[in-house]
């Protein structure tokens, strides 16, 4: 059977030895009570809940799935997933990060992300329930009418109510220009919505008494296209003026999902038969609003894939320690054994470090992110906003694309630690596997966010935000050139970022000739960033773990020797990347599609 510890040690130390966040948070009206203490104290407490509640329903939910009742449409979630939802919210941890105005505690967005990192870990299926309402009280927060504040939000921010985006439709996946639901005004300022939404996760269930739905569809006069896209509050149970539930309303799951993994959550075909639902923003800018929801599930998914490499990690490196195969090349290492544990072996040592390098490098990544978002959302100076929003905006696609990547390798890696064991349900590694291979898909896959990377975030505005980056690598750099001990981290860092420059230059000179040109180098390219950044944070922490290493903690001398492999056996990846960005676009276009 499979073990989780959550790694408390690993995020005090990414927390408040490497980005100090009290001392950022302080500076910021809203947080300025907070202090390691009681970051520490939520997090050891929700490590709890995670491991004790929620890990032990992952393998059976698994096995289980969901059920649909044909014939009233109701689902139910696996046995012990609502059980352990109440306890969520008896807990009080939907509140953790929110508005203190709707019920919220008021945490910072940061301690709130290290949480989820636990619970992905625990259960990826079960934490997507609270997962998508959080995404939703984001949208509703910042673009919600007063009255949609006022009913919707203390309800998602207890947990009672939970919440869904619902997007795509079955002849348009990710271009949702292409969407066909409509939305009918009626005389009393609500609108009547009929289509049909498909691969809804946590569309339908019995975890609580209400689903907020929130949905895209066009209005009677809506232009073609993107242009013409609303978004409204549709939820399952009608809501009264006063917040009570009214009649069930016209919006119900047809059918769901036959997955490759996630079993354990509903991913749902929603119906809307004239589903009675009110306008959120302004008409036709539905896209803008969602899009603040589906940032926010683009990070989390990003967690999630952070999350399943810790916890395939830990697994592997617990069976590569007990397991016995063979001798060590260089002699027996365990000579009272009749074999040597599978751990002496260098390529299995390659598969754990690659695990432990992926999960503490997008820890620290993930923690920077999100108190960048923090100081976005709480500081009352506008350059400081700019420039964290910036930074928020380039790294959001690389957090999705390069965590999810990175946890679909890290996860077949664990599961090659096993051998044939890791192919068999038992162990529970092959789930970890089938789980990590969903987030490369949705909320936009992992090639969409490379061309919103390349394309929107560098391309778009000349590299400036790329540019608020690498102002950042640069100071580091010039900071540690003088010290001898970082040379290893500094030099290759510095090296990378030079090279991004060039390549981001040739691509948008070729990208002036032929668009194309970005479609073909953007994947590639937003590699090679994902292992800019991890380089620069692998730095920081190297860093810090150098200049207390004296101490005697073994937590620094595996923290340093996870760094050296990461710039020894990772970084270098790069290199072919950078060739194959710049092959262009002629070896993928020059075959006539005749011949495919």
């Amino acid at each position: 059977m499979p073990q989780y510890n959550p790694p408390l040690r690993d995020m005090q130390f990414v927390m408040h030895e490497v980005l100090n966040v009290v001392d950022e948070l302080k500076t910021l009206p809203a947080h300025a009570e907070i202090d390691a203490d009681t970051i520490n104290a939520v997090l050891e407490e929700g490590g709890k809940f995670a491991s004790q509640v929620v890990f032990p329903l992952n393998i059976s939910g698994d096995a289980e799935g969901c059920t649909l009742d044909k014939s009233t449409h109701e689902v139910t979630a696996p046995k012990g997933f609502k059980e352990a939802y109440q306890q969520y919210v008896e807990g009080g941890w939907p509140a953790l990060s929110c508005d203190p105005e709707y019920g919220g505690q008021g945490l910072p967005h940061v301690v709130n992300q290290s949480f989820y990192e636990m619970l992905n870990s625990a259960n990826q299926a079960w934490t997507m329930y609270p997962g998508l309402s959080h995404g939703a009280y984001e949208a509703l927060h910042a673009h919600g009418t007063p009255e949609q504040k006022k009913l919707y939000l203390p309800k998602l921010v207890s947990g009672v109510w939970t919440g869904t985006m619902c997007l795509t439709e079955p002849h348009c996946g990710t271009d949702l220009g292409l969407l066909r639901t409509k939305a009918e005004p009626q005389a009393d300022g609500t609108y009547k919505l009929s289509g049909q939404k498909i691969f809804i996760s946590a569309g339908e269930h019995d975890l609580a008494e209400n689903i907020v739905h929130l949905v895209l569809a066009r209005l009677p006069d809506a232009p073609a296209g993107s242009k013409g896209i609303s978004l409204f509050v549709v939820p399952k149970f009608k809501v009264k003026a006063d917040g009570s539930l009214g009649e069930r309303n016209a919006i119900y799951c047809g059918g769901l999902e036959h997955k490759m993994g996630i079993h354990g959550n509903a991913t749902a075909q929603m119906i809307l038969d004239g589903a009675e639902g009110s306008l959120v923003g302004e008409p036709n800018k539905g896209l803008a609003a969602m899009f603040v929801m589906m940032n926010a599930a683009r990070l989390g998914v990003g967690m999630q894939s952070l999350g399943l490499t810790e916890v395939a990690y830990q697994n592997a490196v617990a069976y590569a320690k007990d397991r016995i195969q063979m001798r060590a090349l260089s002699g027996p290492k365990a000579a009272d054994k009749p074999a040597d544990p599978i751990i002496v072996h260098p390529d299995v040592r390659k598969m754990l470090l690659t695990a432990r390098a992926y999960a503490e490098g997008a820890r620290a990544v993930a923690m920077w992110t999100t108190l960048q978002l923090d100081k976005e959302l709480a500081t009352d100076d506008e350059d400081v906003r700019k420039d964290c929003a910036d930074l928020v905006a380039l790294l959001t696609p690389i957090i999705k694309a390069f965590f999810t990547d990175n946890g679909w390798i890290a996860t077949s890696h664990c599961l090659q630690v096993f051998g044939g064991h890791g192919y068999i349900k038992e162990w529970g590694m092959e789930q970890y596997v089938r789980d990590a291979r969903i987030n490369m898909i949705y909320e936009g896959t992992n090639t969409i966010q490379s061309l919103d990377l390349l394309g929107r975030k560098v391309l778009g505005d000349n590299g400036a935000k790329l540019k608020k980056f690498g102002k950042l690598v640069q100071a580091f750099v010039e900071e540690e050139g003088v010290n001898e001990d970082m040379q290893e981290f500094v030099n290759p860092l510095a090296d990378l970022g030079e090279k991004v420059t060039k390549l981001t230059m040739e691509i948008g000179m070729k990208a002036m000739g032929n668009a194309d040109e970005v479609g073909a180098a953007a994947v590639d390219y937003l590699r090679v960033c994902g292992h800019l950044v991890f380089a620069y944070f692998w730095a920081r922490m190297a860093k810090v773990a150098l200049a207390k290493q004296g101490s005697g903690d073994p937590f620094y001398t595996a923290k340093l020797a996870t760094a050296r492999f990461y710039f020894a056996k990772l970084l270098p990846e790069t290199a072919s990347l950078i060739r194959t960005a710049r092959a262009g676009l002629k070896p993928l276009m020059e075959m006539d599609e005749a011949l495919f």
